[in-house]
């Protein structure tokens, strides 16, 4: 016993036909976002019809009333109203499929963090600016190693945002667009608000919290604490945690997750192999919370037992983990063999 256990064969079926048609339900919703944005009209210019395109608030002319242009004209009607079609029939598969996931309980990621993850997407912020990391990671995980870990090993009340610097970080206000990233988890839950002025943290009335993190400055006389996030000075901030650079300089993975309520997201993490290190780093530190201490011993060693029997492509030896310190990689193999699971051959009379 690993405190992960197997998918039964019907959940891994149904977990596959979710993200299939979650799959096609994003495409298509891509293709009407890009192939058929804004709108295509008929406009009379003194006196003889050209045909316009719309897209955001520019209209722009795609020549006088032709075969060609009538028949460019039709094709993006029709194709946008088959597009829609499609997607509203691909909504109402996903909703039937939800209902059957909960029944089998197949969603995991706690939905508030899953809405959050969803309004960052949105935005083209997940991935990019932004990856999910602390426990909440672990959801991501056991989707790569197709079990199910543990809840006592899940348990947590908040999402941990890693923000990379690196990444020109744009939220442009504006009809249905959040100026900040406040604005963004307000379209979430209204009752967000940050914990202080100048702070990397929001929380929702139900105590929910959200934590902007981001690796320590390497140049302790430039290093300043805090960086903003959004254009505005009344938006969260993210706090320079020390380790956090092995973790934003790893590689990353992404995967469809179920949320509790059955429907599927994607969502994107550092690769497991740095997650597990970092969590043994971690554990390892004097000045760290005792308790947290545990927890972060006991992570790291459900993910490399995961990653030993469920991903044996994913080596700790990999060049692309070369931003981690060699002497910490080098303890990979002492966490395999120090963490067998509940090896009793007796019950626990």
């Amino acid at each position: 016993m690993y405190h992960f256990q197997e998918l039964t064969s019907e959940q891994i079926r149904q977990t596959i036909d979710t993200e299939q048609i979650f799959t096609e339900w994003m495409r298509i919703s891509r293709e009407i976002d890009h192939r058929f944005r804004g709108a295509m009209a008929w406009k009379s210019v003194s006196g003889r019809k050209y045909l316009y395109r719309k897209t955001g608030a520019a209209w722009k002319s795609l020549g006088p009333q032709s075969e060609d242009t009538e028949r460019t004209h039709q094709q993006f009607h029709d194709g946008r109203d088959a597009a829609k079609g499609r997607l509203r029939a691909l909504t109402v598969r996903l909703d039937d499929m939800a209902a059957i996931n909960r029944a089998m309980r197949i969603g995991r990621l706690p939905l508030l963090t899953a809405r959050v993850v969803r309004a960052l997407g949105r935005s083209g912020l997940i991935g990019t600016a932004f990856d999910i990391v602390g426990t909440n990671a672990l959801y991501l995980y056991e989707r790569l190693s197709g079990v199910r870990i543990a809840s006592r090993l899940l348990a947590t009340g908040d999402v941990d945002l890693m923000f990379d610097a690196r990444t020109k970080l744009k939220l442009i206000g504006g009809k249905n667009k959040p100026a900040n990233l406040m604005a963004t988890l307000k379209t979430v839950d209204k009752s967000f608000q940050q914990t202080s002025k100048l702070s990397f943290r929001a929380a929702n009335r139900d105590g929910f919290l959200v934590d902007v993190i981001m690796p320590a400055n390497r140049d302790r006389l430039k290093n300043v604490g805090r960086t903003g996030i959004g254009g505005s000075g009344d938006d969260l901030v993210a706090v320079e945690i020390e380790g956090l650079e092995w973790l934003v300089n790893s590689p990353k993975v992404e995967a469809t997750m179920i949320d509790e309520r059955g429907y599927p997201l994607i969502c994107s993490c550092p690769d497991p192999r740095s997650f597990a290190l970092h969590k043994l780093w971690l554990s390892k530190r004097e000045d760290r919370d005792p308790l947290k201490r545990i927890r972060d011993r006991q992570q790291a060693e459900l993910v490399s037992t995961m990653l030993l029997h469920r991903l044996p492509h994913l080596r700790f030896d990999d060049p692309a983990l070369g931003a981690i310190p060699k002497t910490l990689r080098d303890q990979a193999e002492y966490l395999r063999d120090t963490y067998t699971g509940d090896q009793r051959d007796q019950p626990n009379w």
